[in-house]
């Protein structure tokens, strides 16, 4: 019965409209966030993908994504008409570029240290769903290093899990490409932050790398974040194993009470995904640290995203996040988050 209500559930979703990003005049009010795209998606496609062929090839460009001065934390502004700067999220100007080297001195050339943010996005999502996300995380967490997101080939439809976990291995090359590309001097560092299935990616480019013997690549990855990481606990263990010395902090945000990992882990066999865990037991032995976000969640997105979607995980983890850059401690081994986070070693 409930395996008939999963079909049902992702029928419907599948035939509902998804958004996608458009264009319209800035206005003066509204705050433009500079989002650069690495993607193997087709640029005249932002929307979905599903039953598409991969394209084999990656596109470079920049969007200036507008945000509204109506922006509510956690949330996106979609248009509901025509699109408006003043209560919409909305492109204002795009760049493309021919290849990756343009691309990439761009983005080095717009970084105040040396240091750039990579954002892989997760199963189900339309470039136009990473763009603006990608937007509103950089708005609500004030991020000042130029954040770049690697769009690989998703659906971008509910009906597109096994597709997309195989896009997963496909994008594997590109990325660790992006990353060798983004740390190519001595100096220069990436901090990774990935959601659902694009842990999966992340944990098998450092895998890969780790294999090959590129300890270089390893050593530039400055932090990476997993938000919600689909992923079997048992598989993460191995690449984690693989990869040995992993980024400090590395940092796992879960809860109970995502929806969505909870489907993903009936489809795979009922064994819960690494974004649910409930106790640090899966874990054990390795450097990571795992934030329990449950109490904080608010029901958007499935609670697939607490700490970028509700307004009190972001306002906790952005006084958590400069907490740690003033040299406090900030994370535990195994935090599980009220209002206030209880701090300790």
């Amino acid at each position: 019965m409930r395996a008939f209500f999963i079909i049902c559930f992702l029928a419907l979703t599948a035939c509902a409209p998804r958004e996608a990003a458009q264009y319209a005049v800035a206005v003066p009010e509204a705050q433009i966030e500079q989002v650069y795209v690495a993607t193997q998606k087709a640029l005249d496609n932002n929307g979905q993908t599903f039953g598409e062929r991969r394209t084999g090839e990656m596109q470079y460009f920049r969007a200036a994504v507008s945000i509204p001065p109506t922006h509510e934390p956690g949330s996106i502004q979609w248009p509901e008409g025509p699109p408006d700067a003043a209560t919409d999220f909305v492109v204002t100007e795009t760049e493309v570029y021919g290849s990756a080297s343009p691309f990439i001195g761009t983005v080095k050339l717009n970084r105040p240290g040396r240091e750039t943010q990579v954002f892989v996005h997760g199963y189900n999502s339309t470039l136009s769903d990473g763009m603006f996300r990608t937007a509103q995380m950089r708005k609500d967490f004030g991020v000042e290093a130029p954040t770049v997101l690697f769009s690989w080939a998703s659906a971008g439809d509910p009906r597109g899990y096994i597709y997309d976990r195989d896009s997963v291995l496909y994008a594997r090359d590109d990325l660790e490409a992006l990353l060798k590309q983004l740390t190519s001097g001595a100096n220069d560092r990436v901090v990774i932050m990935a959601h659902s299935m694009g842990s999966q990616l992340v944990m098998e480019v450092m895998r890969q790398a780790a294999l090959r013997g590129d300890r270089t690549l390893l050593r530039r990855i400055s932090a990476v974040v997993l938000m919600s990481p689909d992923i079997d606990p048992d598989v993460f263990r191995r690449q984690a194993e693989a990869v040995g010395d992993l980024p400090d902090p590395f940092l796992i945000f879960v809860s109970q009470q995502d929806r969505a990992l909870g489907l993903a882990s009936f489809i795979t066999g009922r064994k819960p995904r690494l974004g649910v865990i409930d106790n640090p037991d899966a874990v054990e032995g390795l450097p990571v640290r795992v934030i329990d976000f449950t109490a904080l969640a608010n029901g958007e997105g499935l609670d697939h995203a607490v700490a970028t979607t509700s307004p009190a995980a972001i306002s906790v983890l952005r006084g958590m996040i400069s907490q740690a850059g003033s040299g406090q401690p900030a994370f535990q081994r195994y935090m599980v988050l009220t209002t206030l986070p209880a701090l300790g070693p």
